[in-house]
């Protein structure tokens, strides 16, 4: 439950802030992972790399407001960040050891979910099905294309 937990936490993420339409969508995700880059400095697990990390994260959380492959970058790079912390020990909730592992889990879906431009369950499910068609679509002319060659016709 420790590895799955996290990984509906994501899910539920996105799901949640798909209720916020766009363009507020966006720029909301850009000020969570901005937060989400401090959430360590009151621990000072790792000195003065806290803040070197918190400024890191803050530039590519600002990026974020205008583009969701920044904001993605930012949660992946929190990720790094949480698996600094489990391996030293400084979990992200002091009392709870394994925080730092559950969030290291829980970004990366997040940050997928971002890659994909943030998008609600329905434009999700239609971007997969427009790429699916597109993909089928390049199969199916270079078969064509093949087929033409085999015939002894040319390729342009």
């Amino acid at each position: 439950m420790q590895y799955v937990a996290p990984i509906g936490v994501g899910l539920l993420y996105a799901l949640l802030m798909s209720l916020i339409r766009e363009p507020h969508r966006r720029r909301f995700n850009a000020v969570m992972v901005a937060g989400a880059g401090a959430a360590y400095l009151s621990g000072g697990g790792l000195g003065g790399w806290e803040f070197a990390f918190t400024a890191v994260a803050t530039y590519v959380a600002c990026r974020g407001l205008e583009s969701w492959t920044f904001i993605g970058v930012a949660w992946l790079l929190h990720t790094a960040w949480d698996i600094v912390h489990h391996i030293k020990g400084n979990p992200i909730i002091p009392f709870a050891h394994t925080s730092s592992l559950g969030c290291a889990i829980c970004d990366p879906v997040i940050a997928l979910w971002c890659f994909a431009g943030g998008r609600t369950p329905r434009e999700l499910v239609e971007w997969v099905r427009r790429a699916r068609g597109r993909k089928e679509s390049v199969a199916a002319g270079e078969r064509a294309r093949v087929g033409e060659v085999e015939a002894g016709g040319t390729v342009a």
